[in-house]
């Protein structure tokens, strides 16, 4: 876009497709503003945010290394794991509604894993609409993706 400007910033942790934890990067205005200053992924990189970082940096790493331990272990216990959803469906297997990551998490969190969010599970081919198994992905951490089976189960009205 014209006029559109770019912040330079400091990575308080791995952001996919942009760098790891201390990079300092340059980024859209609006992204850095948006999201990932607020959800305390970065922060302006002024000479006073540097150094507060330097001196942070150790306790920023041990903080990231344990996201990505509980992450393994969360993924360890998910990895191969299957969730059955029972939603009404039509005679032809056809849902009435659909299944969504929403419903895939609330699943999870019913099963024992708490952590998982619904922005973590991926439905690459949107809403599941049919009755049957499908393979996905539950993306815990940028470095942990868990490979889980959903099966819709249709319930006859």
């Amino acid at each position: 876009m014209p006029g559109e400007t770019i912040m330079q910033i400091i990575l308080l942790e791995k952001v996919v497709n942009l760098g790891n934890l201390g990079d300092v990067v340059r980024v859209k205005n609006g992204y850095a503003r948006n999201f990932l200053i607020p959800q305390k992924m970065a922060k302006r990189a002024t000479d006073a945010a540097l150094k507060e970082f330097e001196a942070r940096r150790a306790e920023l790493e041990k903080t990231q290394a344990d996201k990505l331990a509980a992450a393994q272990a969360v993924a360890q216990r998910l990895e191969g794991y299957s969730v059955s959803i029972t939603q009404k469906a039509g005679v032809d297997g056809r849902l009435f509604g659909s299944v969504t990551n929403f419903d895939v998490a609330s699943a999870l969190k019913q099963a024992g894993f708490e952590s998982v969010e619904k922005g973590m599970v991926r439905l690459p081919n949107g809403p599941l609409k049919t009755i049957g198994e499908f393979p996905l992905e539950v993306g815990l951490h940028t470095d942990v993706v868990a490979n889980i089976t959903v099966v819709v189960v249709g319930e006859t009205a």
